[in-house]
């Protein structure tokens, strides 16, 4: 069966995009989702997107990390489906998708592309690091030799060692000056760096606040990718809410699998 898709990027974050509302797309062949997904026998993708129609949305996101397995929440590629469903005629400026996590409003002017996330109400402090969930389970951990380090090793170490089989998104942060902040991520799912994280760039953002880090209820957040913009309200101490994401998405290619 020929499978049409688009190819999307966001902050250097791609993902494979396909038009799934005729639900024709074979949801549970994990081997053609990791095949399509895959650098050197595939299209190539940190994940594939399908979308699909949504009684109480404009339609439903359904995401599949690359190892072809459903992932949680991701916030680049909601970002990325969201210019998808404008470019399919779906949506103009504005709208809603269904994730895993929930409903996502939605902005777009021309190829910025914003999301807003949803509210998180708890943010663990450790010694070393801070854990929340922005729709996907965040490690955030400052770090001064950001652009020496390891992210593959030390972030599997992290994910596999401190979190077990479930495991969890690791970020590693450089404070730079005011409210802005270099990242690098580990993700699960994908098991290696990738060049932007959108749940991780808001975890890092609502973290650094959380700690004191920076005052204003906006972080700028430079990726390996190109820099993300987190705007938020802190409601109450530990709370986070109208929480917004923004950065460029955009296509890069259309194509046929196989």
């Amino acid at each position: 069966m020929s499978i049409s898709f688009s190819k999307y990027q966001a902050t250097g974050n791609d993902f494979i995009l396909i038009d799934n509302r005729q639900n024709h797309f074979p949801k549970n062949d994990t081997k053609t989702i990791a095949r399509m997904c895959h650098r050197r026998f595939g299209v190539g993708a940190d994940g594939l997107i399908l979308l699909e129609t949504d009684n109480s949305a404009d339609f439903r996101m359904v995401y599949f990390n690359s190892d072809g397995k459903p992932g949680s929440m991701c916030g680049n590629g909601g970002r990325c489906i969201t210019a998808f469903a404008k470019q399919l005629g779906i949506l103009e400026n504005t709208g809603e998708f269904m994730a895993s996590d929930g409903p996502h409003p939605v902005r777009i002017q021309e190829q910025i592309v914003s999301i807003q996330m949803q509210k998180v109400t708890e943010i663990r402090e450790k010694e070393a690091y801070s854990f929340l969930d922005t729709g996907s389970p965040h490690h955030v951990q400052i770090v001064h030799d950001l652009d020496e380090l390891d992210v593959k090793k030390e972030g599997a170490r992290l994910r596999y060692g401190l979190y077990g089989k479930k495991g969890s998104n690791i970020n590693f942060v450089q404070p730079l000056q005011d409210n802005r902040f270099k990242v690098r991520t580990y993700e699960r799912g994908v098991e290696d760096e990738t060049y932007s994280c959108g749940t991780g760039v808001t975890a890092v953002a609502l973290a650094m606040h959380h700690k004191g880090m920076y005052s204003t209820e906006e972080a700028h957040i430079e990726t390996v990718g190109g820099q993300l913009t987190v705007q938020f309200s802190n409601t109450e101490k530990g709370a986070y809410g109208n929480i917004w994401l923004t950065g460029p998405a955009v296509e890069v290619f259309k194509g046929v699998w196989p």
